[in-house]
């Protein structure tokens, strides 16, 4: 079954990267938010949303005059059962959009390069990242793998009713779901390219130790977003199954 999947992407250097190959099966809508295109309907969707990441922040309506549309339809498809996964600024508008709290520029700092994400509980039965965790060894609650991230600003407050899914040693919500949509801070799109193309922008990090690490631990990087990428359009492909034989 071929499903279609709507993408909002807000900045010209956070495309869809990986997920482009990992997604070569599904019809791939990609909607350039920052170049003018418009902010779909509900019903424009298809069968599954993804918004990726930007350099603004969740809040920044003047600078990114299409924001308030993207929370609301963010908002709409978590609630009407639209399977939508957020990345990075998308995780961040997912919770703004539904009740919870980004912090701008938070305390504890830039997270930047490769981090350990550790799984809860709740991940092991979750339909997007339970079949990730299953195959993680060590215990449910010792669960870990690794991701790329470049962030400042972070989800402080989970929206009422949210579902806690991971977290890293420097922010506590790495993951999570709220109705039919998940949020991941990390990026399990981004290539050694993007990271660095990124690290370079950013102009505070140290970049050759982020590729470094990245190097490091590219495979583990690469299988960790390749199960994530084919979760989530196994699970879109089921919900729009369900739909057609309601």
């Amino acid at each position: 079954m071929t499903v279609r999947l709507t993408v909002v992407q807000s900045s010209p250097d956070v495309p869809l990267d990986r997920f482009a190959g990992w997604w070569s099966d599904a019809h791939v809508t990609v909607l350039r938010a920052d170049l003018g295109d418009a902010v779909p309907s509900l019903e424009q969707v298809g069968d599954g949303l993804v918004v990726l990441g930007g350099h603004m922040s969740a809040y920044d309506d003047e600078a990114a005059p299409w924001l308030p549309a993207l929370r609301t339809l963010m908002a709409d498809a978590a609630r009407t059962g639209v399977p939508t996964l957020g990345v990075c600024l998308g995780a961040q508008l997912l919770a703004v959009a539904t009740g919870g709290r980004v912090q701008v520029a938070a305390p504890p700092g830039p997270e930047a390069g490769v981090v350990d994400i550790w799984w809860r509980p709740e991940a092991a039965s979750d339909a997007l990242v339970g079949p990730l965790v299953a195959g993680l060894p060590g215990p449910v609650d010792r669960k870990v793998t690794a991701q790329p991230t470049l962030h400042s600003d972070a989800v402080v407050d989970l929206p009422r009713g949210a579902v806690w899914l991971a977290s890293s040693n420097q922010y506590p919500y790495q993951a999570f779901r709220v109705g039919s949509a998940w949020g991941v801070q990390f990026h399990p799109e981004a290539s050694t390219t993007t990271l660095r193309d990124w690290a370079q922008w950013d102009g505070t990090v140290d970049t050759a130790a982020i590729l470094a690490d990245y190097t490091a631990r590219e495979a583990e990087v690469t299988a960790t977003g390749a199960v994530l990428a084919e979760s989530f359009l196994a699970h879109v492909r089921q919900v729009a199954r369900e739909r057609v034989t309601a």
